[in-house]
């Protein structure tokens, strides 16, 4: 196991420098044509694949970085470039991730690869967990998948909402009920594979931010997966089920999500493990937006000077950085922790994700003051950084639900 650093090694340079590259010359002049029309953007994605940072191989690569700063620091880069295009190249991330967090090696070697397709047929793959009624309460899932003993095939039926990539994905991964006794201890996770009947796209939605990434409902109707669809597996997932039943017999009752001694969750599962990733988007986000306020005050005079030679303004902007690096040391030790193996004793992911995310909207709002009324127009970025900037305290846990998570591990108790 690597030694922890603050300093990146020269090879993570180079891919730092390198993705860098691609966000400064590629990503930030296609950001505002993409933002306005609200669709994914095809080229700018084939443009990441013809160049291997749209690939399996990219990722895994940066995954398994022994220091655990491969993908944060991917992230960090990619989100300075432009938060709606590079969620349409990371997208498809999430859902590999849930096959990784809760797959066989055989699955994760079968549909992982088809998620992404490559440099002349590029595809997508959406994860599936929310619904119009349950979002951060997992619990209230109703999306039920039933198994057809005779055919050896699941049966999903139900709506999911705020899938990115849904509709539109090759691959999706649907977090579904199979036990409804058991509250989001009764739930798993299956690969609805490409062109599946029953499986259809509901509503797009028209958002506040991040529009160049695609997000819709996914609708199933009757859906028919085989059973080795189910990731990890039937008996690995009785074996789950039995243990979650004898916790409610014993009187224990079903732990809360997130909480000391609860049985592994399918969705939670996945986001643990994307927690400091986001948190990392939203660092890049924040430095984007810190770096157009310092420029800008730099060279706008009012009164004869520039305007970072008032206090009002330098002090803001020394809070500003100060806060993007205390967010990305937050983000660094979270992953440096997960790759080697240690336990988030006081959720330190989720630590990581709600500070980040917290950080990044109020330096993308002090980024508009700094500029004024040229701030608040689409002819500067900043505007666009404010309003990429809301989702992250949202989307993977809203930071009202990170900070029931840390509360929750921190004493031990259910708290609600």
């Amino acid at each position: 196991m690597a030694e922890f650093t603050m300093e990146l090694n020269d090879e993570q340079k180079e891919v730092r420098d390198w993705i860098h590259g691609f966000a400064a010359d590629v990503m930030r002049p296609a950001a505002a044509e993409w933002d306005e029309r609200e669709e994914t953007p095809w080229p700018v994605i084939q443009e990441a694949a013809k160049i291997g940072l749209y690939s399996l191989d990219f990722y895994a690569q940066q995954f398994f970085d022994p220091t655990g700063l491969g993908i944060p620091m991917t992230m960090e880069e990619l989100f300075w470039g432009d938060a709606g295009i590079a969620l349409s190249i990371v997208g498809t991330g999430l859902a590999a991730v849930g096959v990784l967090a809760n797959g066989t090696e055989e699955q994760i070697g079968t549909w992982v690869p088809q998620m992404y397709g490559d440099a002349n047929d590029v595809k997508v793959a959406a994860f599936c967990s929310s619904e119009p009624d349950a979002g951060s309460d997992v619990a209230s899932m109703r999306t039920r998948a039933v198994y057809d003993q005779a055919k050896d095939e699941w049966v999903l039926n139900g709506t999911k909402t705020w899938a990115t990539n849904g509709g539109i994905a090759g691959v999706h991964v649907v977090v579904a009920v199979v036990d409804p006794d058991l509250g989001s201890k009764g739930h798993a996770s299956f690969i609805v594979p490409p062109n599946t009947p029953g499986l259809s796209q509901g509503q797009k939605f028209k958002k506040h931010g991040i529009r160049a990434s695609h997000t819709a409902e996914v609708v199933l109707e009757d859906v028919r997966v085989p059973g080795h669809c189910l990731l990890g597996g039937k008996d690995k997932l009785d074996e789950r089920l039995a243990r979650a039943r004898e916790r409610a017999k014993g009187g224990m009752g079903v732990p809360p999500a997130g909480g000391r001694g609860s049985v592994k969750n399918a969705a939670m599962a996945t986001f643990e493990a994307s927690r400091p990733a986001v948190g990392a988007m939203a660092v890049g986000t924040a430095r984007a937006a810190y770096e157009e306020a310092l420029e800008y005050a730099r060279t706008r005079e009012q009164f004869g000077r520039p305007i970072i030679d008032n206090q009002g303004v330098a002090f803001q902007l020394a809070d500003m950085r100060t806060q993007i690096d205390a967010a990305r040391l937050l983000v660094w030790r979270a992953s440096w922790m997960a790759v080697a193996g240690k336990k988030f004793e006081s959720a330190e992911g989720s630590m990581s994700k709600l500070f980040a995310s917290e950080t990044a909207k109020k330096v993308t709002a002090q980024a508009i003051q700094i500029l004024g009324g040229n701030g608040f127009t689409r002819e500067y970025p900043v505007e666009r950084m404010h309003r990429d900037a809301a989702i992250y305290t949202i989307f993977e846990g809203t930071s009202e639900i990170q900070r029931l998570v840390i509360a929750r591990t921190l004493s031990g108790m259910p708290i609600r």
